[in-house]
């Protein structure tokens, strides 16, 4: 939900035709004046924080700007914004945008970068009606970071390592008095990290982490539901210098099943059968996810009745409980009949439209 109505031009003092660069730099000098650790129990000024974050996000979006400009905030009803709550939340979305954490160089958040955890990845799986009865296990074919097997993670040519920086000593960062304030830069040498790889690996370029095929095994568990998301965790990419994995999100879908339709854990199908079967009663065969089994016709049953096999359908999802199997049966009308089909069917015919039998307006009739 926006935290503001105000033009957002106006709140980071910019142009209409404002450049990336402008509206960084715009939005650092708002950043740094209304950030909350330096106007304590000030809400308004932490109002104005987030008024500006969520300015940026609008305006350095190709798409959302658009729609901006052409139609205010209308435009962007229907699109979907982060909506910052906290600090936090502002930092982790633009932190890759500035590069290596503007807000420890603003707000003195410095100090040695730790490694950061793996991207996650995503993937789609495809199953079938009977996976989602009993469950099943899917491997996936990923190309993705491994740690890498020539310096094992170190970024670092095999038989040597990494040095401790000489420009900030191995913190990772610089200070500078201005005022009353200390400033707490991040490390431009080793950027953060507190130290320098004079010979980086020549596999992976000092990264630590190198591209691999590898194959992934997701457990899809009974009851799954077409378009759901399943996180394996830690199967990601490979982190820097030994952190840990992102996750693989992998989003389901059911394939459509030749004789069911699914509706949440219930099953609909049709069987055909004929007028005779319906009228005296009989058993005919009907498919279940477990196979076929015999379904009994009472006699005087109607076209169209549907019959409710309780349990004979899907799991629900983290239950042993089943859903029903729903059964409609149609009548098969014959395409051609010999003479003597005809001639019984014209004589039952008849008996039904003796002067005996009431329509069906006589019955209703006062």
């Amino acid at each position: 939900m926006s935290v503001t109505q105000r033009d957002y031009y106006d709140i980071l003092g910019v142009p209409r035709n404002a450049s990336p660069e402008e509206l960084k730099r715009a939005y650092r000098k708002k950043a740094l004046k209304y950030h909350p650790d330096r106007n304590p129990g000030d809400s308004d000024a932490e109002h104005k924080f987030k008024e500006a974050a969520e300015a940026f996000e609008v305006l350095t979006d190709a798409e959302k700007r658009q729609l901006y400009d052409a139609y205010g905030h209308e435009g962007l009803k229907g699109v979907r914004m982060r909506g910052f709550r906290t600090f936090e939340d502002i930092f982790s979305t633009f932190g890759d945008i500035f590069g290596d954490s503007i807000f420890s160089d603003l707000f003195g958040f410095g100090g040695m970068r730790q490694p950061r955890q793996g991207r996650s990845l995503r993937c789609s799986v495809d199953v079938t009606l009977e996976d989602v009865l009993n469950g099943t296990s899917k491997t996936i074919v990923l190309r993705r970071n491994e740690r890498c097997d020539v310096c094992k993670g170190t970024g670092a040519r095999p038989g040597t390592k990494a040095k401790v920086c000489g420009r900030c000593n191995g913190e990772g960062e610089l200070r500078q008095s201005q005022g009353f304030f200390m400033m707490r830069t991040t490390c431009p040498v080793c950027r953060g990290s507190g130290k320098v790889i004079e010979k980086p690996c020549s596999q992976c370029r000092g990264t630590g982490i190198h591209p691999r095929e590898v194959e992934v095994t997701a457990r899809i568990p009974p009851g799954i539901e077409d378009g759901m998301q399943l996180r394996v965790s830690g199967q990601g990419e490979a982190g820097e210098k030994g952190a840990p994995r992102g996750d693989l999100l992998c989003t389901v879908h059911v394939q459509e099943h030749p004789v069911f339709k699914r509706h949440a854990a219930d099953i609909f199908c049709e069987v055909p059968a004929r007028f005779a079967q319906l009228a005296l009663g009989d058993k005919i065969r009907i498919p279940t996810l477990n196979g076929e089994q015999d379904l009994r016709i009472p006699k005087g049953t109607d076209p169209g009745h549907i019959f409710t096999l309780k349990g004979k359908g899907l799991p629900y999802l983290g239950t042993n409980a089943r859903g029903d199997e729903m059964v409609k049966v149609a009548v098969s009308t014959p395409k051609r009949l010999t003479p003597e089909q005809a001639r019984l069917l014209k004589e039952f015919d008849e008996t039904e439209k003796s002067p005996r039998r009431k329509t069906l307006f006589e019955k209703i009739r006062p």
